[in-house]
């Protein structure tokens, strides 16, 4: 079985967001699957096979399934289009959420993904432990996204992740407005086995819409300031979709043995 490391949201190895992906001539078990997830020890390892249309894509992280990943999803996207359907302008996965779209542009790669109804909730005490310092604001959709004052905040940030695991969301997301890009951001996910996601393409369905709020915007460029890093292109659809763009390097391809 062939597996591909690409690093998603970067023009470079070494940078951005690194994806395992396993095409698959059929379903291993989930089991399996969950070990060659472990195995690799990266945020997300993304399964494909191929259907009468379009292609099944799954993600899983060291621990659990998930069901969004928009990092694993623009690497299977970059995957497919340069050594399987080389002449495609775009690719349609059948996952957990529905159909999704990945038209290759250039050297960008547009995902059209689902946006989430944003709540306000309440900024506890809990997050002020969790993070270290008080968010001004908190929305939750799939995610808790907590909004802080400045960008150096959420730079330097370095928070205790088993208090991250008491306080809602699937990922705690901190951010705040950008000096160089419309929002700075980072992604924790102690509840998925992750300490930190080092450019969360999902949570951009959600951090990008509270900003294009915000800043009255449709178009969104975003940066995740993981010691890593990476930039996403976000652009609001209002129609409840939301087109998250970005670049992608091969790091190496080998072959399981299994």
């Amino acid at each position: 079985m062939k597996q591909y490391i690409v690093d998603a949201f970067t023009d470079r190895i070494f940078s951005g967001n690194p994806a395992a992906v396993c095409v698959m001539d059929k379903w291993l078990d989930d089991s399996v699957m969950m070990q060659i997830a472990a195995e690799n020890n990266l945020s997300e390892t993304a399964f494909i096979v191929k259907e009468d249309k379009g292609y099944h894509l799954r993600w899983f992280t060291p621990g659990t399934e998930v069901e969004l990943c928009g990092h694993a999803t623009l690497a299977s996207s970059f995957v497919i289009l340069n050594y399987y359907d080389s002449g495609a302008g775009k690719v349609e996965f059948n996952t957990l959420s529905g159909k999704l779209t990945v038209t290759r542009k250039g050297n960008l790669y547009e995902m059209d993904f689902p946006t989430y109804e944003l709540k306000e909730v309440p900024v506890t005490d809990d997050m002020e432990k969790a993070f270290g310092t008080r968010p001004i604001k908190a929305v939750l959709g799939l995610d808790l996204v907590c909004v802080f004052v400045d960008e150096d905040t959420v730079r330097t940030m370095a928070p205790d992740q088993e208090l991250l695991k008491k306080i809602p969301g699937r990922i705690q997301n901190v951010t705040a407005r950008g000096k160089e890009t419309d929002c700075v951001s980072r992604s924790f996910c102690p509840k998925l086995s992750i300490p930190e996601d080092p450019v969360c393409g999902s949570a951009h369905c959600q951090i990008a819409d509270y900003w294009a709020g915000v800043l009255g915007k449709n178009d969104i460029v975003a940066y995740q300031a993981s010691k890593r890093g990476g930039t996403l292109h976000c652009s609001l659809a209002g129609d409840g979709r939301i087109r998250i763009s970005g670049e992608a390097a091969l790091f190496a391809v080998s072959d399981i043995q299994i």
